[in-house]
């Protein structure tokens, strides 16, 4: 699941209590005082009541999501600007550090004065211009250590720092506070994904930020490896401008790609070694990702690979859906799938009334990408047949069946088996912070199943079944808002944890850090074939 499956509804109308029919409009674009007070009373409701909170999440970060949101009501009555407003939103939807549920701009409503990077109902983002330098997080140690992972020379913009340069000032504030006056605008399940998130929009001319942490041209003071410091001023620019290094990316310098799809890229060694081996650069289980590991099964049996050990990189890897069907062919082991779950209320009738339209025109689909590996039949039949019984009988979740009955009926116990031809050989996975999602629930799959080692860090440690959104008028009016999203299920791993907020823990732990950032993927491989074959003797 990149993004899980959306719900969505348009909220009509929210009656405040002293409020005894619809006005047309509110006055003013923010409201006032009393309208926001409201709003932020019928959101605060409204998520006790649906969200599928983590327990586990909410105890590893040692914090209550609703403690969280209740403590920033007054800043959210005080936005009397559209501004402050969609800025207060945010950081009340990001209270709950939920990495998947984001407020969106919705036709006719509050509109801040740059919308560069924000979230669109019905609509992609626009893009936010970028400067010529990436940050990176360095996570060698639990300070809050940023560094230039890459950039992008030209003599429009000459002086760059080099990569491995820490960054200390940004925009004049020192990083560590820059960090921590940034962190409620950015989404996240865990601190090494909020870190690694922050660094990407560090260097971006998002309006997911407030005016004052932002400046044009962008302000970094860096310090060499050498010691010495220096301050400089650098452009935001369209992002097709720049031409990167590439020095932070997945690069394998003693391997050629064979093949490239939109799923991955197929790398294979350039000399002959001692254990065979290929590996797949992950990109995401998206529209053609069923196509594409099937032509590479073919290849694979074709060109008489299958027995090699394969390696996949899902460092830079986008969610989707379906990545079990790849697993039945990418390795040769049983495994259990992950489970799912509904927070049952308000919202789960016209749920299902939905999924009953998408199974009618057959369309039961996560993004594009087909949620079940049958034409819907089984998820159905759950939601019928389980899921609105439990809601009548007043039950606060459903039971859990295997994720979106993707794979398997509601009475399976989620046991799938290798597809006849499949790879034969060792199973790795390379993992890292930047993504998550379904790319969560895989590597989740592969440690709690113990296909093969996992080598690097975590994946970001976010999942859950399907979110709600809805969008959100000033109570007794007819003035739209803002869209608000709500996580109605939950991902449960196959060792019966939840997984938002609790991604599958690394086989070796080798940090990303400002020394080795540009030797990191040959580091990662070579301790990956020594994982692999330690495991084979």
């Amino acid at each position: 699941m990149g993004r899980s499956c959306r719900a969505t509804a348009v909220a009509i109308c929210f009656f405040a209590p002293w409020l005894t029919g619809c006005r047309d409009v509110a006055p003013g674009g923010a409201g006032t005082p009393e309208l926001r007070a409201a709003l932020f009373d019928t959101i605060f409701a409204r998520t006790e009541r649906r969200e599928s909170f983590s327990g586990l999440k909410n105890e590893l970060l040692g914090f209550d999501p609703l403690d969280e949101m209740r403590a920033l009501r007054d800043s959210v009555v005080a936005a009397a600007t559209e501004n402050d407003l969609y800025h207060a939103l945010a950081r009340l939807s990001n209270a709950r550090r939920d990495r998947h549920l984001e407020v969106l701009l919705v036709p006719d409503g509050i509109r801040p004065a740059d919308v560069a990077g924000l979230a669109v109902w019905g609509a992609e983002a626009s893009a936010p211009r970028q400067a010529p330098v990436r940050v990176l997080p360095d996570y060698a140690t639990s300070e809050l250590v940023y560094f230039v992972g890459d950039v992008a020379p030209d003599r429009r913009w000459p002086g760059l720092p080099e990569v491995g340069a820490r960054v200390v000032e940004v925009n004049g504030m020192p990083v560590a506070s820059w960090h921590l006056a940034a962190a409620p605008y950015m989404r996240h399940s865990t601190e090494a994904g909020l870190r690694w998130k922050l660094a990407e929009a560090m260097t971006q001319a998002t309006a997911v930020f407030p005016l004052e942490l932002r400046a044009e041209p962008l302000r970094l003071t860096v310090e060499s490896r050498d010691g010495t410091q220096r301050s400089l001023e650098v452009p935001f620019v369209d992002p097709v401008e720049l031409t990167w290094t590439g020095s932070s990316e997945p690069r394998y310098p003693d391997l050629s790609v064979e093949r490239s799809t939109p799923t991955y890229d197929l790398l294979m060694p350039d000399e002959p070694v001692d254990l065979p081996f290929l590996v797949l650069v992950w990109r995401g289980f998206r529209e053609t990702m069923v196509a594409d590991v099937d032509t590479l099964v073919e290849l694979a049996a074709r060109e008489g690979l299958l027995g090699h050990a394969l390696i996949v990189d899902v460092t830079r890897s986008r969610g989707g859906s379906l990545g079990a069907y790849a697993l039945q062919r990418l390795q040769p082991r049983p495994f259990r799938t992950t489970f799912g779950n509904l927070r049952l209320s308000d919202v789960i009738r016209p749920f299902v009334e939905e999924k009953r339209a998408e199974f009618a025109a057959r369309d039961v689909n996560d993004g594009g990408v087909p949620e079940t590996v049958d034409d819907g039949t089984w998820l159905m039949d759950w939601l019928e047949q389980e899921v609105l019984p439990a809601l009548e009988a007043g039950e606060e979740y459903s039971g859990d069946v295997p994720f979106k009955l993707a794979h398997a009926p509601r009475d399976s116990d989620g046991v799938l088996d290798p597809t006849p031809v499949h790879f034969r050989g060792p199973f790795a996975v390379i993992s890292g912070p930047s993504g998550g999602s379904h790319l969560d629930q895989l590597v989740a799959i592969v440690v709690d199943n113990e296909l093969g080692p996992v080598v690097g860090m975590p994946a970001g440690g976010y999942s859950n079944t399907w979110e709600w959104e809805e969008v959100l008028r000033f109570p007794g009016t007819d003035q739209p808002v803002i869209g608000f999203m709500w996580s109605i299920g939950s991902t449960v791993r196959p060792n019966g944890e939840v997984l938002e907020g609790n991604p599958a823990d690394v086989d070796e732990w080798v940090p990303l850090t400002s020394e080795n950032v540009e030797r990191y993927y040959p580091l990662l491989l070579e301790r990956t074939l020594a994982s692999v074959g330690a495991a084979g003797r």
